[in-house]
């Protein structure tokens, strides 16, 4: 690839709670590299040597140094202080990733919430592509999202419109299923997150008897006819029912997409809408629920429209 056009290439990359991603895309968006390893979340110095050697790598496959770089980071940056809040890769905390990943590798970087970079991906010729409104509601590691208007990302006074993982439970909602006030990674205590996300589910069928590890394991459990885990399916769908009913209710989107690994969970589908239904008033429409274009890859998307619409 020698004489490649540097300027016509860039790279997405999307830092989650288990994998760190990057994606290379050409001019016409279209992926040409993809890389994925899983992400150092207590070690914050090999956290910057992965991310680092991921791009080293993509520049000498493309036999340049790409200077379009968007990044989709866990958590919250404070603007003042330029550190970092993240519940999932607790060694980003307290850190100035951006600026420390700027200095390593020597060019600008576009960065955003890894949550929103999804949204926006799935707004821009994805599952969303031309509704006027949207919300991408990511179900991994942990849970969140972005709300995109017009194809736009709403980034809000503080840099987290759509965040809607740590938002509270209700304590109605705890008190009928049985569930304690847990105390999220964030500082808050009762965020849905806890409660929602893949390892929420997982934790939901251990709280029942169950040994799932994951959220895999749970749905493993259920259709072998498991009975606490068809009973954390049953409590986690009424959860994030209430939570998707909150998000019309403040948000009114006109198509809700689903991310993150419980988007391949079919059933979610066909389930979650009469689940949302049961927390609203009367005269309230479910607006659809769809799983992503994009899959996995979405995050590294957004991150390189990001750093697209930015150059």
């Amino acid at each position: 690839m020698t004489g490649h056009d540097a300027g016509s290439h860039c790279y997405g990359i999307d830092i989650g709670g288990s994998k760190i991603e990057l994606v290379a895309f050409d001019a016409a968006m279209q992926a040409t590299l993809r890389q994925r390893i899983d992400t150092p979340r207590t070690d914050y110095a090999a956290f910057l040597d992965a991310v680092c050697a991921l791009v080293d790598d993509a520049d000498g496959v493309h036999d340049s140094v790409c200077r379009t770089i968007g990044i989709g980071l866990p958590g919250v940056r404070d603007h003042a202080s330029g550190r970092q809040l993240s519940a999932n890769v607790p060694a980003l905390t307290g850190q100035r990733v951006a600026a420390d990943l700027e200095a390593r590798l020597q060019r600008p970087l576009r960065i955003g919430n890894d949550l929103q970079c999804f949204a926006l991906s799935e707004a821009n010729g994805g599952a969303a592509a031309g509704y006027p409104s949207m919300i991408g509601a990511i179900l991994g590691t942990g849970a969140g999202g972005g709300y995109c208007i017009d194809g736009r990302l709403v980034v809000g006074h503080n840099g987290i419109a759509g965040e809607w993982g740590h938002w509270s439970i209700p304590a109605s909602l705890l008190a009928k299923h049985d569930l304690p006030l847990l105390t999220c990674g964030c500082g808050l205590q009762g965020c849905v997150e806890c409660y929602v996300s893949g390892s929420g589910m997982a934790a939901l069928h251990r709280r029942l008897g169950g040994d799932a590890k994951d959220a895999a394991g749970v749905i493993g459990a259920a259709q072998a006819g498991d009975a606490n885990a068809r009973n954390a399916l049953a409590i986690h769908l009424d959860l994030l029912g209430h939570v998707c009913a909150s998000l019309v209710m403040a948000l009114d989107p006109h198509v809700i997409v689903l991310g993150g690994g419980l988007s391949r969970h079919q059933p979610l589908y066909t389930d979650l809408p009469a689940a949302v239904q049961a927390h609203l008033f009367a005269g309230m429409r479910v607006p659809p629920i769809l799983p992503p274009e994009f899959g996995d890859a979405g995050g590294a998307r957004g991150a390189a429209l990001l750093s697209r619409q930015a150059s």
